[in-house]
């Protein structure tokens, strides 16, 4: 295959015909490999407990652009719901449906092909690489954080990064995300004594001791804002007993909830004050409470700078409109890439991502490759080291 012929589409669509539904891979990234191989690129498999990933690069001068999106997908849900079956990859009105079509496989074929462009035309005047993941609908504890640590004991260098997650709102390129608001999770479990509710003194009810916890922490504000972010908020998502009788006095009481801070936090600060919180709850009670916390990603952000400016200039030359630059949302794989380097995600419109009948315009993924294009040229333009005369 001519290296600047990857045809976006034909690849998005092989992508999504593998039903590589998390944590499954379902030959998803051999299609990638299969095509990246062609194009030049020494491709790599990091699996890790059971999980596949990819890292490819192509060249071995710096600077280094890198590539990361996933070819994991979440489920379909119900499948009578779809108008075709999601892993047809049709094309109907101009429009590619299937799971994966905008989180994130069309935004990866679209960077294969603008790869592919780049290359023929002598633009990569470094190394352009790509990491891709099987892990990050889940939990991901095995895919790209696993790849990052891999990649950063061996020393391998990665200057900038886009990530391809669909951060477009209304049509393309009008967002790109250049932070992510932090995720902690908790499970508070408060243990009691049960008992009859005429004999409370032979009993130790959690369901008190749960309620003044849970008031206590949404008693906090725990902050109006960081530049560039919205407020940080706690919510709680849900609260159980499991308690069928009126007349007993339940043994354990459960809540979990869910914190998406800004940088004015750390995981580990609000951890702290979740298990201090817990402690006060608990003096004087004579069961226990245990508050288990999973610090699933950090707040970032990547300073407006000459980086984010290339990009957004690059979207603004394709697509004739000026970005909007974007902390909001959920959080995304970024957060484990900013450590290595600064990182932007920039990919297709989201507004059926994750939903029945998931789908993009064609048209999109064929300007979201011109797009990324640009950003390779103007990225070696601005980067690359100029050659000294002999």
């Amino acid at each position: 295959m001519p290296a600047a012929a990857v045809d976006p589409i034909a690849l998005a669509r092989a992508l999504i015909r593998r039903p590589s539904v998390t944590p499954a891979d379902a030959g998803a990234l051999k299609v990638l490999e299969d095509a990246l191989t062609q194009l030049g690129f020494a491709c790599r498999r990091m699996p890790f407990e059971g999980i596949e990933n990819l890292y490819a690069r192509l060249g071995k001068a710096s600077p280094n652009l890198c590539f990361a999106g996933h070819t994991d997908v979440v489920p379909v849900g119900d499948l009578e719901a779809w108008r075709c079956d999601p892993f047809e990859a049709r094309l109907e009105d101009g429009e590619l449906v299937g799971r994966g079509a905008v989180d994130m496989k069309g935004s990866i074929a679209a960077f294969v092909a603008a790869a592919g462009a780049a290359k023929g035309a002598g633009e990569v005047k470094g190394s352009l690489s790509l990491l891709i993941t099987g892990d990050e609908e889940g939990r991901a504890l095995h895919g790209t954080r696993a790849v990052v640590e891999a990649l950063a004991a061996e020393g391998e260098v990665i200057d900038h990064c886009m990530v391809g997650e669909p951060t477009s709102a209304e049509v393309l390129g009008d967002v790109i995300k250049i932070g992510r608001r932090g995720s902690l999770s908790t499970q508070i479990t408060v243990h009691g004594v049960q008992g009859h509710v005429a004999y409370p003194d032979r009993a130790a009810n959690p369901v008190p001791v749960l309620i003044r916890l849970l008031y206590a922490l949404q008693q906090r504000r725990l902050d109006d804002g960081f530049e560039g972010f919205q407020p940080s908020n706690l919510e709680v998502t849900t609260i159980d007993v499991g308690n069928p009788a009126s007349n007993v006095i339940p043994a354990q009481a459960t809540a979990k909830l869910n914190i998406r801070f800004n940088p004015n936090h750390s995981g580990g600060s609000l951890s702290d004050w979740i298990k201090g919180e817990a402690a006060r709850a608990g003096e004087g009670f004579a069961g226990k409470i245990e508050a288990a916390v999973e610090i699933s990603g950090e707040a970032f952000l990547t300073k407006p700078g000459p980086f984010v400016e290339l990009v957004a200039e690059a979207v603004a030359q394709e697509t004739g409109r000026r970005p909007q630059l974007s902390t909001s949302g959920g959080t995304s794989d970024a957060r484990f890439i900013r450590l290595l380097c600064p990182v932007v995600e920039l990919g297709l419109v989201g507004a059926t991502m994750h939903a029945v009948d998931e789908r993009v315009p064609a048209a999109d993924i064929e300007d979201l490759a011109g797009i990324y294009r640009r950003v390779i040229q103007r990225y070696f333009e601005a980067y690359s080291a100029p050659v000294q005369p002999q």
